[in-house]
């Protein structure tokens, strides 16, 4: 068990300093959704069902699928169009 949660404590850290190397905004905000996932393999290896299936919901669909909204709502790469008036 001991090997397992060193395992685990390794991977959310590789994971936490993905998200904080990463400086591209899409790959940052998979990098979120991978780091949730990590979160919840530790919790399940800490014996904490409950709180690994909300991490997955919270932190590995929910928060990513919002940053991804607001990437897309965000877009830069539009050509500017003139304003109507």
């Amino acid at each position: 068990m001991t090997a397992l949660l060193v395992l685990t404590l390794l991977l959310t850290a590789a994971a936490g300093t993905g998200v904080v190397l990463t400086r591209n905004p899409r790959r940052q905000v998979f990098a979120i959704a991978v780091n949730g996932i990590a979160l919840s393999l530790l919790f399940m290896a800490l014996q904490a069902p409950d709180v690994a299936y909300s991490e997955v919901a919270v932190g590995a669909a929910a928060v990513p699928l919002m940053l991804l909204a607001v990437l897309v709502s965000l877009r830069t790469d539009r050509p500017n169009r003139p304003v109507d008036r």
